[in-house]
């Protein structure tokens, strides 16, 4: 294949496939190294989860630049693909991190030396529960309820988003309030998650949690900001129709997509330190260096 005579759109697509290859790549070697340290299948299925989460989006991208003069429902059906799996991925960190405390919602169990912690909540949240609780079995499922909510919103939303959009019944008022639904659902979800984190920082600090959650709130970091950027170069005419493809608005998509796809390699390896299998693969791993001396 000779490259030179490529044109910047068929460059693009090549290196957004390579990309997808090399996120692949990386998680697939992430995931048989857990599936090989098979320790602790409560963590290191939250794990995994969580880890597949960079080769979905860098596919779901792909697919989209591919598929670049699709309609706007199918776009909106790609970002829900993403977005719902991101809701998943959430509710599975704040089961992870239960984990670690060896916490268990179903069975009834909250370690003696946890219970009976402040929590104090902040605003709006004190809107509809009180500024300072005890913590118990009820306050943990109730964080925990508030994270999962998210996991039911936003399909739900997505499906009438879709279904709304291919029916051609999706004017501005409707899209702003599923815009201010979800983003009260997610907000709800994060709150949880960071309230969690603030009770037990110390308790969790031997898991290093914070480098996990940045990997999780980095991808949709960057995933909302470099959208919202990208539409406001298409609106002061900075990306314009000739570019690579047809109009504006597909372009936008186009470059959105193949900068997902960039971006999930450099997570793909962040992954590697933060979701490390070294603490399920200790005593494994000085057996064998034994036998390698022996």
């Amino acid at each position: 294949m000779d490259i030179s005579n490529l044109d910047a759109g068929q460059i693009t697509v090549l290196g957004s496939a390579f990309c997808v290859m090399v996120t692949t790549h990386f998680t697939v070697q992430l995931l048989s190294q857990h599936l090989f340290y098979w320790k602790n299948p409560k963590e290191q299925k939250a794990i995994l989860i969580i880890i597949l989460m960079a080769p979905l989006y860098a596919t779901v991208s792909f697919v989209g630049l591919l598929n670049v003069e699709g309609s706007k429902a199918f776009f909106t059906f790609l970002e829900a693909v993403k977005e719902c799996y991101e809701a998943l991925v959430i509710a599975k960190f704040m089961a992870l991190m239960y984990s670690y405390l060896k916490i268990s919602i179903s069975k009834n169990i909250v370690p003696d030396e946890i219970k009976g912690r402040e929590i104090h909540h902040s605003f709006p949240v004190t809107l509809f529960q009180p500024h300072t609780v005890r913590l118990d079995h009820h306050v943990l499922k109730q964080l925990k309820h508030w994270t999962w909510q998210f996991v039911i919103v936003r399909p739900i939303c997505s499906v009438l988003m879709v279904t709304l959009q291919a029916l051609g019944m999706y004017p501005g008022w409707v899209s702003w309030t599923f815009t201010i639904i979800l983003n009260i659902s997610v907000t709800l979800a994060m709150y949880s998650l960071l309230t969690f984190y603030h009770v037990f920082g110390k308790e969790l600090a031997p898991h290093k949690p914070l480098p996990k959650f940045l990997c999780i709130k980095g991808v949709v970091f960057f995933c909302f900001w470099q959208g919202v950027i990208l539409e406001i170069l298409a609106a002061l005419g900075v990306l314009k129709p000739y570019h690579f493809w047809l109009d504006v608005e597909h372009v936008e998509d186009a470059i959105q997509n193949a900068l997902v796809c960039l971006e999930m390699v450099i997570f793909s390896v962040l992954h590697q330190y933060a979701y490390h299998v070294a603490p399920y693969s200790g005593d494994i791993q000085s057996k064998m260096k034994v036998k390698k001396h022996d």
